[in-house]
This record gives C-alpha cells, structure tokens and sequence, in this order.
C-alpha cells in the first residue's frame, strides 16, 4: 500500500537533545474555533488580550508556519483525528460525518493502554447515544461534546445523555477535561484529552464580567471570547502542574481554520480560503520533559502531522493503517534534522457544508430523552456515515486545490472546466499577490505533477478504495 506522505521543504535547525524517562506521556490537543494567526498577543495583535498563551509560547515549541488541513471547522476536525486529508474521509465540507471505517487517534492510542475523553466541539458526526459516528463510536471513553459550536450554558451531551450546563463555554469542557485529567492521573493510567473549544466563533455571547471588554472595538465580541477562552487554557496549565503531570505532558495548541478578520489572518483572504489567511493558524506545543529551549519553528506543518506524530511517541502500532497525509514531527520536536518528503495538499471541493444548529439539537434530544426516549428521534443520527454511495471521477479535480512545497505555493484552480493557475513564493511574497507561474514554467510543472498525484489518491481515498 503506498503512504502518501504530506511535507513541505523548510529550513533546518540543530539542538542539544535532552535525556527523557520512559513513561509514556499523556496527550492533551487543544483547538480554537476560527482563531486566525494574528489574533494572539504574542503575533503581536494591538489589542487583544491573550497572557496565558502569551506565557505558553514563551516556554514551548512555536509554529510560525503551521496549517489546518482544511479552510473550515469540520474538515480540520477529520484531518487531526485520522492524520489524512478530509476529502480521503469524506468531510468534505461543515457539516459532513466522517466515516466509522477511519482509525482515529483515539483508537490508536487505546491499543497502548491509553484512556481517552473528548471535550467540547465535534462536529464529524452526531453526538446521540445511537450514532455510529459519536466520539463513543471513534474511540473516546467519556465525552461531553456538541455537535457544532456552543456558548454560554449550552446543552451538551455527556456521553449520549443531553444534560443542561450552567456557564461560559471555554471553561465548561476545561473544567470537565480536568475531571478526567484528575481521574486518570490518580490511576496512573496515561491519557489523550482533545479540548476544542466552540470560541470564538459566533454567536459570540459573553459572561457580564467580559461585556466590558474592547466595547470600543470592532468585532469586539470576536476578541472577548478570545480573551475568555485564554482564561480558560490558563487554568488547564497551572492545573497540570498543581498536579504534578506537566513535565511529561504533551499539550498542543492550534486552531481549525484562518480567522474572521482578514487583517490578521496571517496571509490573503481568511476563514474558507485555500490562501495563506485562511489556513494558516497559531500553534505551539509545550512537553516540558522533551523540549527543554523554548524555539520558534519555520517548518511548515499541518493538523494532518498531529496524528502520526502522536502515535510514534506512543509506539502504537495500527494494523492496516490507510495512506497518511500527515508525518510525525517528533525529530522536530526533539530537535534533530527534520525534512519533509514531499508537499503538503490542501483542496477545498466543490461540495455542499451543512447546516448544524447545536443549540437546537441538543435542546431536542434534552427533551426527547424527558420523554423517555434515549434519542431524539428526528435528530441527526448519520446512520448513513459508513455507505459510500457517490462515486466521484478520478480524474477531475474541480474546486481550489494548492501543493506546498515551502517556499513554493501552487494553486489549481478549476471552475466550470476551466483551469487557472497560480505559483508564490511565500518568502518573497506572503500574501500571494504576485503570481509567478509563466515566469517559473519548469517549477509550475513539477508542483503540478506532484498535486495531481496526490489528488488522484484522495480521489481514490473518497471512492472507498481503501478499505
């Protein structure tokens, strides 16, 4: 079987290396809904408030250049949980479930002797108690997850059972995950805790404290949940070390997608887009015990890689594994020469997202299981995850695709049969102004080659072909 591997060239750094003990080490993956890359203090935003990542980024491995596999939320969402592009696991748009047939990273795990929660944000699949798609289904031992975005006292599902929550969103799933931190480190049992948060996306309804807040600014309920949400990480950290796990703890930061405002998106455009604003995002990983300097990295990087590189550092070993897009980062991590293969694919097909109203369905299946009924009846259950039905032609690729290739960016563009392409350089050119595809034929040429063989096999991957 061959593994397609997504990579991207990038300068190469040398470090000490540090000694480590040979427990394995817990895993904590944390995720903002819609937080762009500027829209962090430490990038150097003017305004916003953000102390505790501040403060993390100051101790841990920094990616300036770090990616979501997807230019929205639930595509991400597959990508980190399988290590593969959205469109191989059919997500691929808002909205859409993954199939039951992926391995997610929690199952990996589980094969280790890890003890897996899931906290906050879903949104690839239903979170009923009967869906094939749940997080119980994907390998999580306890979950209280929504099917798509949340705020203040949302309803959410604790483990298939809707159940009214009282506060704001960020510090709910922070103070669950917690729980299940706590747990687990009482039994010594190692553990994967995924936290993603509903901010800062909208509705954007603040706490009467936070309401105060950058009153003054636009989008200023954008900032104010930003602002919430770093509270929030701010109690998961100092937690970690009251509890004495923080040295051989894993925690990695990032966010699903580009940002809601264009100026400090980190690039063109922002959320939705295959350019620079709409897919490059914070990030930094924190693992006291392994990263002993404090670094910033150049190393292009995806939510794909964060799959593989967890299962090397757990010497997991999965059976059958189906072709990666992502690479483990762990030599970048421990600070040994680190060099991509290849190129990292992004491709946004022309499909339709749809609609999950959050809100309404859990407060649905709160009233369906009042009644007695242990799930809501007309609610979303995606029993149909698993079918492949669709058969998409294997040599057509519309839609806005793009290889890099670190400092070379490719854009395919195909719409209504017509092709249109597009090359940068993101050094000399961050924000992907000037095209240079007639001045490098030669380079043009190469990348595409390497793009359409990529798409051919997430063609492949889409069609059902390997399982």
């Amino acid at each position: 079987m061959v593994k397609f591997l997504v990579l991207a060239a990038a300068s190469l750094a040398f470090f000490t290396l540090t000694t480590y003990s040979s427990d394995k080490p817990n895993f904590i993956l944390v995720m903002a809904d819609d937080q762009g890359w500027g829209d962090m203090g430490y990038n150097g935003h003017p305004f916003v408030k953000t102390p505790h990542f501040d403060e993390m980024a100051r101790s841990s491995l920094r990616f300036d250049r770090f990616y979501s596999a997807a230019p929205n939320c639930s595509p991400t969402r597959a990508s980190v949980l399988t290590g593969r592009n959205p469109n191989r696991v059919n997500v691929l748009n808002h909205g859409r479930s993954m199939r039951p047939q992926e391995t997610t990273i929690a199952e990996a795990l589980k094969t280790v002797g890890y003890a897996t929660g899931h906290f906050g944000k879903w949104h690839v699949g239903s979170c009923q108690p009967t869906s094939p798609v749940n997080p119980t289904n994907s390998g999580f031992d306890t979950w209280l997850s929504t099917p798509n975005f949340f705020d203040l006292d949302p309803v959410m599902s604790r483990n298939g059972i809707a159940e009214q929550m009282t506060g704001e969103s960020s510090m709910i799933i922070i103070d669950a995950a917690l729980d299940f931190i706590r747990e687990q480190t009482d039994k010594a049992t190692p553990f994967l805790s995924i936290i993603w948060f509903g901010s800062p996306h909208s509705p954007f309804d603040a706490m009467a404290s936070d309401k105060r807040l950058y009153e003054e600014k636009q989008m200023a309920g954008y900032y104010r949940e930003i602002t919430a949400m770093d509270r929030a990480f701010g109690k998961l950290r100092k937690e970690l070390k009251n509890l004495g796990i923080n040295e051989n703890t894993l925690l990695w930061y990032c966010s699903d997608n580009g940002g809601l405002n264009t100026e400090t998106s980190g690039g063109r455009e922002k959320k939705s887009s295959i350019y620079e604003g709409g897919l490059r995002v914070p990030a930094m990983l924190e693992w006291p015990e392994r990263i002993r300097k404090p670094r910033i990295s150049q190393t292009p990087c995806v939510t794909s890689d964060i799959y593989p590189t967890l299962v090397e550092i757990a010497d997991a070993r999965i059976d059958n594994q189906f072709p990666l897009d992502g690479v483990s980062l762990l030599d970048l991590i421990d600070g040994r020469r680190f060099q991509r293969d290849s190129g990292i694919g992004f491709w946004k097909y022309p499909h339709p997202g749809r609609l999950t109203y959050a809100d309404r369905m859990m407060i649905a299946l709160l009233d369906a299981q009042k009644q007695g009924l242990e799930y809501d009846p007309n609610g979303r259950l995606d029993l149909d995850a698993g079918e492949i039905n669709t058969k998409y032609p294997e040599n057509e690729f519309p839609g806005h695709a793009a290889w890099l290739e670190f400092p070379w960016k490719l854009h395919r563009i195909v719409d209504q049969g017509q092709e249109t392409l597009e090359l940068y350089n993101l050094i000399a050119d961050s924000h992907e102004t000037t095209s240079l595809h007639i001045k490098a034929p030669n380079q043009t040429k190469r990348m595409l080659d390497h793009l359409e063989k990529w798409q051919v096999a997430v063609m492949r991957s889409l069609n059902g072909k390997d399982y």
